[in-house]
Formats: C-alpha cells, structure tokens, sequence
C-alpha cells in the first residue's frame, strides 16, 4: 500500500458521474467521449425524462459553448433526442447559466448544456439540468448511469419524431433579465465611467459579457472575444493563464479586468494593476454588496473561503456551508432561505434570477458594488479578510479503504470542530483543513485555508503526511 502527492494531469479521458459525462474527443468507445457515447448518454437522458414526466409531449434546451467539437456533439445530441419523440429547442452558441434560465422560461422538461467547463478544449461533456433548469441531483444522476449500462432504449415511430426549433434570442433575455435586477443599478454605473479589460478565452463569455457591459454604460477593451474555440491559453480563470489579461489592465489604464471559463459560470477580476483579486473574493465581495441592500443567510461549499463567513456576520447575518458541488450549494440555499450563495471558484447563484451560478448577475451585481464603492479594485480587496488557500491532491493505490483513512482523521481531531457532510472537515481557529475524496478515481482531495500562503501550505503539507501514515500503518 501506498499514498503519494500527485501532481500530473490525471489521464483518465472518459468520466461518468452523477452530474454528466465528459472525456476528450476521438478515440475508441468507453474510452473517449466518441459519437457512441454521446449517443448513448443522450438516449439515456431523453429516456430519464420521459419516464419521469410521463406526457404526451416533451422539451429539452440544448446550448453549447464554442469548443471546436461543440458542433459535432450538440447534432448528435439533438437529434437523439429527435429519435425518441423529444422536442429540442436548439440555443446554438450559449452559456451554462443562460441555458438554466431557458429551461425555465421555455417550460422545457429538461436543458442540456454541452461545455466541459475549464478543461481544454480537447475535451467535451454533456451536463444535464432537470426541469427547473438545476443540475441533477445525486438520485437523479445515478439513474441515467444506470440507463446507459441497460441501454434499454426506445425510440420513436416515424410519426412521432421530435422537431428541432432555433432559438438565438436567449443570451439577449438573459442580460434584459439581469438589467432588470433590483440589485442591479445600471445608472450608478454609467455615471462611474468605468474601463475594463475582458479576456472572453474565444468562447461565448465573448459574445455575452461585452454585450452586458457596454448596455451597463462600461468602456470595453476585448481579448480573446471571437468564440472559434482555440483557447489562446489554459481556460481556468487562474493567475497563471492570464498574463494577456494583466497585461492589457496595465497597459489600458483599466478599473479592473474580469474573465469567465469557457461557460460563462466562473467569473474572476484582476486589479487595477495586474494583480489577481481572487476567485474566492468574487462571492465574498457580491455577498457583501447583496447583504448591505438585502438580509438573509449565505451559503458556500465547504471548500470555500472563510472570507464568506466573516462578511455575513459583519452583517448580522449568518452564513451556512453544503457539501462540495453545485446541486449541493442550491439544496442548502433552498433549505435556508439564502439571499446569496455560490462557490469559491468564481460562481455565483442569485436565487432572485434563478438557482444556478451565473457570471452574467455576477458581473452586474460587482459592477454596481464597485460604483457605490469609489474606490479602487486594489483597495477594495484590502478591506476584506485575508486568507491565503492551497488546493493538493493525493492518490492512493485502489485497494486502499479511504473511507477508513478520513474516518481515522476524524476520530484523531474529535476535539476540534469537525463536519463530516463532505469528506472531513477540520476548523481549527485560525485555519481549516478539508479532506474528501474523489467519486471516480482512487484520490483524496486536500483544501487548506490560513492567514498567510505559507501557513496553509505548511498545514496541507501535514496533512498529506497524517495520510501517508496511516495508509502504511
């Protein structure tokens, strides 16, 4: 037995999970994500929703993001569907939070979003949303896996073929939906006459964030806004990827830079000087904006900054944390009433446009924030508290019993305040640590938070130590 930090790309290329699947483009069957397996996924889906809604006639939303094989897998997609007597409302060009709302507004049975996120753009996936434009839950998305390895399928008679119907008007109901926000203050912004530089990584944050900004009275400098699907760098909206961006703030003279992921539902912003502000503050600055206007609870994942806790007491409010994922962050949003909520990783939810984390409200609602503000990017970061968070991994041969590792980990740290919703969570008082482990492959996932790099380097260090012991034990 043994345990090592990993620090390679993992080289799976197939990945079924409760939320979609995904993998890269080409290759053999069950290996890659290749037109069999795209086909068999939507089948599946097509046939989840029909049995779960059990109607004459049936809807689903399908949007894609610009990725080069996006064409290819979203015909495939669509017309499966058309073979099971499903209609398909086809958005073309979208974003993951404009398809959620399509959903809602077209009363379709079900969206299907087709992005593999921040991955490059060798690969692909199909993310699937339930009726109220959500992502599945964990009940819901097992029962697809499961219809794949049945393929049991039942397609429709020639009489009953679903239809295709073009939609491209959905990006534009989007920003009027968010325009229309009463959090959102298009006048206080114009007013500012603020300059911004966005980097749209040639995908469809190009085509629906300049757009935003420019009705919001904001000066636009574009990069990267032609949605080809050649990522001009690696799309994960980290420091790392996004010199261009530093760059451009500089050079332009800008307020801030701002940049999403590939779908639109990761939203990041860069300083006046080039500096990142940090994923991690795009929610806790919004929360902030949010609850000075409106009370009630917050809500993050429990691999989310502690920033976001301090901000909601600061307002008297209190702030409730959910198991990791996105499904897991709306569940307790509903459960607690939240006002806003969202993930570290630059996704915000505002309950009051719809469940689902949305660059397009983000934005809006910072741009406002930041007018009210007037003050700089920099500053303005400097007057939230500071945390500092490492994000390691490490991966541990198959036959090892990880549930055992965490419960040992547990068991050892009964004295401090521990949350076991989501793996192991351990709050110490200047710092915390969170152990989970991964649903597809054999790796514990470590999250660390302090009030210095070095600190939480140091402690995920310890960590991943206490692991390897009691692995060898």
């Amino acid at each position: 037995m043994y345990i090592y930090k990993k620090l390679e790309t993992n080289l799976m290329t197939l990945i079924k999970s409760i939320s979609g699947i995904r993998g890269t483009i080409g290759g053999k069957p069950e290996e890659n994500l290749t037109p069999i397996d795209t086909v068999n996924f939507a089948s599946a889906y097509g046939t989840w929703i029909k049995e779960q809604r059990n109607k004459e006639k049936y809807k689903v939303v399908v949007g894609r993001d610009a990725r080069i094989s996006g064409q290819m897998i979203q015909g495939l997609v669509m017309q499966t569907l058309v073979g099971l007597g499903i209609d398909v409302v086809d958005l073309g060009l979208s974003t993951t939070p404009t398809v959620e709302m399509a959903v809602k507004l077209e009363h379709a049975d079900g969206g299907i979003i087709l992005t593999a996120s921040h991955n490059p753009k060798e690969w692909n996936a199909l993310k699937l949303l339930n009726k109220e434009g959500e992502f599945l839950n964990a009940e819901e998305g097992q029962k697809i896996i499961d219809y794949v390895q049945k393929s049991n399928f039942d397609f429709a008679e020639v009489d009953d073929l679903g239809q295709v119907y073009r939609n491209d008007a959905y990006i534009d109901l989007h920003i009027e939906e968010v325009l229309k926000h009463q959090l959102v203050d298009v006048h206080k912004v114009k007013k500012a006459k603020l300059r911004v530089v966005f980097d749209g990584v040639n995908s469809t944050g190009g085509i629906s964030i300049p757009p935003l900004l420019e009705m919001m009275g904001v000066e636009v400098v574009k990069l990267y806004c032609e949605p080809t699907g050649h990522f001009p760098h690696n799309p994960e909206p980290l420091a790392e990827h996004l010199t261009a961006l530093s760059e451009a703030v500089v050079k332009e003279k800008a307020d801030f830079g701002i940049t999403v992921d590939p779908d639109v539902d990761r939203l990041a912003f860069m300083d006046e000087n080039g500096e990142m502000f940090g994923e991690e503050y795009t929610l806790v600055s919004i929360a902030d904006y949010v609850l000075s206007k409106k009370k009630g609870p917050t809500v993050s994942n429990l691999s989310s900054s502690r920033a976001l806790r301090d901000v909601t007491e600061k307002h008297g409010e209190t702030y409730y944390a959910s198991a990791v994922g996105e499904v897991n962050v709306v569940a307790k949003m509903k459960e607690v009433d939240a006002v806003i909520g969202g993930e570290g990783n630059g996704g915000i939810i505002d309950p009051q446009l719809h469940y689902g984390r949305d660059s397009l409200i983000g934005v809006a609602l910072f741009l406002t924030h930041f007018a009210e503000k007037e003050m700089t990017m920099s500053a303005l970061k400097a007057s939230y508290p500071q945390y500092f968070m490492t994000k390691e991994k490490v991966q541990l041969t198959s036959d090892l019993d990880v549930d055992g590792i965490l419960k040992t980990i547990e068991t050892r740290y009964s004295n401090e305040d521990v949350t076991t919703i989501d793996g192991v969570k351990i709050d110490f008082p200047e710092n915390w640590v969170h152990l989970r482990k991964s649903n597809t492959e054999p790796i514990i996932r470590i999250y660390t938070e302090a009030q210095s790099q070095q600190e939480a380097d140091d402690l995920a260090q310890k960590f991943i130590t206490e692991l390897q012991e009691i692995a060898q034990a």
